[in-house]
């Protein structure tokens, strides 16, 4: 059944019942559909997190240990990309600060990040307030000890610069790029890819450096990341090409992200739409040759995982071939109990998972140094988006003129192609609040468009199908990284629309590939 929209005059959202002609269309947070009514999924708050438990649980896979080679869930997206969005989350939001009333109400929240693609999760306060983390040049970071297991392609890698307690916390920007070692390791090759843009230029100061560095990682974020994760037809909606097949970047493409006098962070985004990520997720990755596959968490005080917020192991340098295709390498084996001594299953990029309604099992179990009460990720994620009083999935269709997808269309589980990797469908979970009334972030996994992407092997090309985001979360997305980069004077979308990193470029390309291999260069 529909369950009754609730008029609760407790725990709600402060100004939630604005008008629409009110302020709150600028400033940290904000919402694109405040027109549309809140959903709720029971009778009252309690019924509602009983069945919002039950969503959760079935959302959560079998448990499937790490392991070297490929499976029927992998999409044809490089592993490295699901790092790059947890860490343009992170360049995008943050709130310290946060307690329980600023948690459920967008209102109090305070975004310690500008809504902006500046890298301040990176520079922090800039050398002037933050001197620890440069060099006394004043234009270069400091980098952290060395790292091996990677000399072919990453001899020059190193840790983040930590402190002296135990265990070593990383001096950076922002605390949450030392939350996992891969995201750690990412965050590195920002301060490498800085040091070489000002080691390269000399004569540059510091804020020429910032901003080429800035300037490219927008480039990356509009012609690569939105892509790879965004399916074509909806992206070309927001960013249609010219003749020269570059995209369009105009306000005028914005159907439904209009910021009134400043960039804004849409809670349909930031609570629902852009943690499609998490889907994305393995179970565990191989770093190197030597080293893996190792769990992304592992129960027990003493179990090796990539867990961060302390210093990683000497040897556990990424060789980042594994995470993007800078080269070729084998595909592996795919055979449903891969061998694991296998050299091609041992020695292959590692693919992102589908982006589809299931996560990985370790993410059904945080860890309590992660999370707790609740310790399921998809709960907290369903959780946060109804205490956010966000619309349902089938309204934000219905508000952007699209027919919603019917309740067996939203399928949970995995999108493998095989019947057997299905649980359910959303209206038989729960006690039947679902029905045509679908949480957002549950409904932008479950509309997912599937394409045939070519990852290039030592064998040849080969085709993989792979979920992108659909008509409403890609829309979503697609619309705020745009609109954030519109609304931000400092862009190169604002201030030089025709910039291009042409000396950076490989055959007139140039994206989140392109970038690692030069910073691996620094």
């Amino acid at each position: 059944m529909n369950t009754p929209k609730i008029h609760r005059s407790h725990g709600g959202v402060r100004g939630a019942n604005l008008s629409r002609s009110s302020l709150l269309f600028s400033g940290p947070f904000g919402r694109i559909f405040r027109a549309l009514p809140p959903a709720d999924f029971g009778a009252d708050d309690q019924t509602t997190l009983e069945n919002l438990a039950k969503l959760a649980a079935v959302m959560i896979a079998d448990p499937d240990d790490a392991k070297d080679g490929p499976d029927a869930e992998e999409s044809g997206i490089p592993s490295a990309y699901t790092y790059f969005g947890q860490f343009i989350d992170h360049d995008l939001t943050f709130d310290p600060a946060s307690s329980l009333q600023k948690q459920n109400d967008p209102d109090a929240l305070v975004d310690f990040r500008t809504p902006q693609f500046d890298l301040d999760n990176v520079y922090g306060r800039g050398p002037d307030d933050q001197p620890y983390m440069y060099m006394d040049d004043g234009r270069t970071f400091v980098l952290g000890t060395p790292l091996t297991g990677a000399p072919e392609v990453n001899s020059g890698a190193k840790d983040l610069q930590r402190n002296a307690q135990t265990p070593a916390r990383a001096l950076i920007g922002d605390p949450r790029n030392d939350e996992n070692v891969i995201v750690s390791q990412l965050q590195g090759l920002w301060h490498r890819l800085h040091n070489k843009l000002a080691n390269d230029n000399p004569s540059w100061l510091f804020p020429k450096v910032q901003q080429q560095v800035r300037f490219h990682y927008q480039w990356v974020v509009l012609h690569d990341f939105l892509p790879t994760i965004v399916a074509k037809e909806i992206l070309e909606a927001v960013l249609p090409l010219d003749k020269n097949k570059k995209p369009i970047v105009d306000k005028s493409n914005l159907k439904f992200f209009h910021p009134k006098n400043a960039g804004f962070m849409p809670l349909e985004f930031s609570a629902a739409a852009y943690r499609f990520g998490h889907s994305m997720v393995r179970p565990g990755y191989r770093l190197n040759d030597a080293v893996g596959p190792i769990p992304i968490f592992k129960v027990g005080k003493d179990s090796l995982d990539l867990r961060g917020f302390k210093a990683p192991q000497p040897n556990w340098a990424l060789d980042w071939r594994r995470f993007i295709d800078l080269v070729p390498l084998d595909y592996g084996t795919l055979v449903d109990n891969p061998d694991q001594n296998d050299p091609k299953n041992q020695k292959r990029l590692q693919l992102a998972y589908r982006i589809d309604t299931s996560l990985v099992n370790p993410l059904g179990n945080l860890p309590p140094s992660i999370a707790i009460n609740p310790s399921v990720l998809a709960q907290r994620n369903l959780d946060r988006g109804w205490r956010m009083r966000l619309p349902n999935g089938q309204d934000i269709a219905k508000a952007m003129g699209l027919i919603p997808l019917s309740d067996d269309k939203i399928k949970i589980g995995k999108f493998t192609g095989d019947g057997a990797d299905i649980v359910t469908t959303i209206d038989k979970v729960g006690d039947g609040s679902f029905v045509e009334n679908c949480p957002l972030w549950t409904y932008v996994l479950a509309e997912t468009i599937e394409s045939a992407v070519k990852v290039k092997t030592l064998e040849g090309d080969k085709s993989i199908k792979t979920r992108k985001l659909g008509p409403v979360g890609g829309r979503i997305v697609a619309e705020t990284f745009v609109g954030l980069l519109l609304a931000d004077s400092s862009s190169y979308v604002s201030l030089d629309p025709l910039w291009e990193p042409t000396k950076l470029m490989e055959n007139g390309v140039f994206g989140l590939r392109e970038l690692i291999k030069h910073a691996l260069a620094g």
